[in-house]
């Protein structure tokens, strides 16, 4: 699952920024103009409340699970999605994330087989 994770946020990365960059090109960094087509419409303004809403529980799950697992660096995944996007920071915390499971498993594991080795 980690190699999906990986591959989701690439293109999470690379698809909404191919439009951004368009609009940049376009408009230059008109945040007027970017809010207002934002909300232009029923449907644009829906996907746009929808996003904001999953980024909020996605902030929360983030310090959440990534305190229960001791992860570290969580703010990186709150500046990412500021600054990508939730497209790129979600998968890349869950790419993260079942690794650092994958490695407590693992250690975990190895306490078990050297205790009964003993």
């Amino acid at each position: 699952m980690q190699s999906v994770y990986f591959i989701l946020s690439i293109i999470g990365l690379v698809l909404p920024y191919s439009k951004f960059i368009s609009f940049i090109a376009a408009n230059g960094l008109d945040l007027q103009l970017f809010w207002y087509q934002l909300f232009a419409n029923q449907i644009s303004s829906f996907f746009a409340l929808d996003l904001l809403i999953s980024v909020v529980v996605f902030w929360i799950f983030v310090f959440r699970e990534g305190t229960k697992l001791q992860m570290k660096f969580l703010w990186l995944y709150i500046v990412l999605d500021l600054l990508i996007g939730l497209s790129f920071a979600l998968p890349l915390f869950l790419f993260v994330r079942s690794r650092k499971i994958d490695k407590a498993q693992s250690s975990h594991l190895a306490t078990q087989i050297m205790g009964e080795a003993k």
